[in-house]
């Protein structure tokens, strides 16, 4: 069995551990605010990406984005869920890493940031990289590491 490198770590093909654009929640920026806030209930997320008509990434909408604007000087106007569109509140410069970044760059994007939205060269949406899946990588790295190492201790 090959032994995994720090290199080998810093040098993993981001990849293999997006989740795909088409398993990930989204709404397209001529959706509501309404739908915008259903699909990020629905689903449990506190923020999803934002497509155009032609599946190519604009931003980040989030419930926070989404709650702020609808909050007035004296009520919550739930009305503006009805009347406001996506891209009105969007986030429209999202945490972006391309699919040629290293492991090293993803690690340096997530630290302020859940998910990070990929894309390819040509700047076509590709899916997202989630921090978990770049702690449980590192974590399983560093623990066949540090088993590796125990055992050479004790022999």
């Amino acid at each position: 069995m090959k032994k995994v490198t720090m290199d080998d770590v810093l040098n993993k093909d981001i990849m293999e551990l997006i989740i795909p654009g088409d398993k990930v929640a989204h709404v397209q920026v001529d959706n509501p605010l309404e739908h915008a806030l259903l699909v990020l209930v629905k689903t449990g997320y506190s923020a999803i990406p934002v497509l155009d008509p032609s599946y190519k990434l604009r931003g980040v909408v989030s419930k926070t984005l989404i709650l702020d604007s609808i909050f007035g000087m004296e009520r919550i106007e739930f009305e503006k869920l009805s009347e406001h569109k996506v891209w009105e509140v969007m986030n429209d410069t999202p945490p972006v890493l391309k699919t040629n970044e290293s492991f090293l760059d993803a690690i340096k994007l997530s630290i302020d940031h859940t998910f990070l939205c990929v894309e390819d060269q040509y700047g076509a949406y590709q899916g997202i990289l989630t921090r978990s899946a770049l702690l449980k990588y590192l974590n399983h790295y560093l623990r066949d590491n540090k088993n590796k190492e125990s055992a050479c201790l004790e022999s």
